[in-house]
């Protein structure tokens, strides 16, 4: 049975704590723990104190002001079975709904999956087998077992909310002791595996803001999934994509992103080619081919990286054609409620 190591663990009710806490060195937030606790117990990741977000009652609400504002500790169930947000935002929901388990979606929280650490077939495995093959970049090696000659970590994003959240235009909030600020989530995260997110050690991600204008009465949304199973396994590749359309049926605005197949979401550039035109298939195929040329899958996960490729192309197309109602000649990934 894998411990944990000796730490210090504390729970404070007040946000103004948490981030005075902060100011001392070793220190880790968590929420959940679904991602932080198995990291520790395979020596993946250290702190010698370890501060919880689940007490502060400000982090756990859901507000509806037209904008949808939800806490960071808010458990990924308690959204998914949220009326409100379901009929709001049904791709939101079904992202969430794909992520592992019920248990863990039971103690998972929207702030941890968009904060969750990047995976790789090198890194997360036990202590004794990293040992084994030495240590890669990620942790304390000199090396990319992936690209043993690249000067940087290609650990994938492993988080399913962040593609569709991108897409629908979210926004993020983060406080720290130096005050507060509002970011598009896009721009929450770096390109790289180990330094992976746009967030300082002090800065405490507080709430997701979804905006009123990507709800499901402006644009239409579609999120698709590849893994092995169909529960559990974490993502290989997913699609979220989202259209707003004018009055006379042409596309206005898009976006559409790809996870786990580089170390933050991609953004597909072909989307640019959708701006004005009225759908149709053959436009959503360009786009899709665009979409395999975006995403640049490695050895780092399950299924072979050129396949993984060509179902970035597959999975785009089926995501535009599922959001607009075409039909969808590829197999539906299957989604847990």
């Amino acid at each position: 049975m894998l411990r944990l190591p000796p730490l210090k663990f504390q729970a404070p009710k007040k946000l103004v704590d948490v981030v005075s806490v902060l100011q001392q060195d070793n220190v880790r937030l968590v929420a959940g723990g679904t991602d932080l606790w198995p990291n520790m117990k395979r020596r993946h990741q250290y702190a010698e104190t370890i501060v919880s977000l689940m007490s502060v009652s400000e982090l756990g609400q859901i507000v509806d002001n037209g904008e949808l504002k939800i806490g960071a500790t808010v458990t990924l169930s308690d959204i998914i079975h949220d009326e409100n947000v379901q009929s709001r935002y049904p791709s939101f929901v079904r992202a969430l709904a794909s992520i592992s388990s019920p248990p863990l979606r039971n103690m998972g929280t929207l702030g941890g999956n968009l904060c969750v650490d990047t995976r790789c077939t090198y890194y997360n495995q036990t202590e004794e087998w990293r040992r084994s093959i030495d240590y890669c970049m990620k942790e304390s090696g000199k090396i990319c077992w992936v690209a043993t000659k690249s000067p940087r970590c290609w650990a994938h994003s492993a988080t399913d909310a962040a593609p569709i959240l991108c897409s629908l235009g979210a926004r993020v909030r983060l406080i720290s002791s130096q005050g507060e600020r509002i970011i598009p989530l896009v721009d929450f995260y770096f390109d790289d595996g180990i330094d992976y997110l746009k967030k300082g050690h002090d800065e405490i991600l507080t709430e997701i803001i979804i905006p009123k204008e990507s709800d499901a009465t402006h644009c239409i949304s579609s999120f698709w999934k590849l893994r092995r199973r169909g529960s559990i396994d974490f993502s290989v590749l997913s699609v979220a994509a989202t259209l707003w359309l004018d009055n006379s049926g042409l596309i206005s605005r898009a976006a559409i992103f790809l996870g786990a197949v580089g170390s933050s979401p991609v953004s597909v550039s072909g989307v640019e080619l959708l701006i004005g035109k009225q759908p149709t298939e053959n436009l959503f195929a360009e786009v899709a081919r665009s979409a395999q040329r975006d995403a640049t899958p490695m050895d780092n996960t399950d299924f072979l990286p050129s396949w993984r490729g060509k179902m970035a192309e597959q999975y785009t197309y089926a995501a535009l054609c599922e959001a607009i109602g075409f039909p969808v000649t590829i197999k539906s990934p299957r989604h847990g409620m």
